[in-house]
């Protein structure tokens, strides 16, 4: 190698090294740091009703499977409408398919397809009565949960509590460790919600026909909305 070029060379280290040490003496480990994590819970009853209606419908065609369960839904969606109200009974489309039975050796037998109508809202009576009135569909699930704005207020009051609840486990420790206090470094807020499980509800095919336009009795859980701070901490 030339003289020139190891000269070079040495420069480049010569630089980086510099570089190294000037990072490690200008960025020294942070001391005094405390890693922490604080929690709270609010557990709240459950207002929000989603109800699932579906349609099945076989035949020895594609076509005249597609139509029955277009009708079938047509029909449900025209009742569903009559009683819908933004937030108290929303009502939308779900799932629509079709597919080919096949015979052992492999050929297509018929078809069966299924179709899904979604009411949801937080009008419990309102929506189990206006399922009641839809006959082309049959009950397919329910499911309970926490409306936007209920969730919202939930969060905020859970929120709040852990936060209260970080500070004080941050004043604590860092009397403990013999400091007079502590500023905050960095922190993280994270929720979830945990919802007790219901019973399904019985089929309206399973109602009688004296009770066609009967609602079906439901009953909400309750959910647990829990909210957890956690971050780091500077004593001093």
């Amino acid at each position: 190698m030339k003289y020139s070029q190891l000269m070079a060379a040495g420069l480049l280290w010569s630089l980086a090294a510099s570089a190294a040490l000037a990072q490690n003496a200008g960025y020294a480990p942070p001391q005094n740091v405390l890693q922490l994590s604080a929690s709270a819970s609010v557990e709240v009853q459950q207002d929000l009703l989603t109800l699932n209606l579906t349609a099945i419908r076989e035949g020895p065609d594609a076509v005249g499977v597609q139509t029955q369960l277009k009708v079938a839904l047509d029909a449900a969606l025209g009742e569903a409408r009559k009683a819908a109200q933004p937030g108290q009974l929303d009502v939308r489309t779900g799932n629509f398919g079709l597919y080919p039975r096949y015979t052992r050796e492999g050929k297509i037998a018929g078809w069966h397809g299924t179709a899904e109508l979604v009411l949801e809202g937080r009008d419990f009576a309102r929506i189990t009565a206006t399922a009641a009135k839809i006959s082309t569909m049959t009950m397919g699930g329910v499911g309970f949960g926490l409306s936007r704005e209920q969730r919202a207020k939930v969060e905020g009051d859970a929120q709040s509590m852990a936060i209260e609840n970080f500070k004080s486990k941050a004043s604590d420790l860092a009397r403990g460790f013999g400091f007079a206090g502590y500023t905050l470094r960095e922190v993280a807020v994270n929720a979830n919600d945990q919802g007790f499980p219901r019973p399904r509800m019985l089929s309206m095919e399973a109602r009688t026909a004296s009770a066609a336009d009967m609602p079906v009795p439901v009953e909400a859980g309750k959910s647990t909305v829990t909210v957890n701070v956690s971050g780091s901490v500077q004593l001093k």
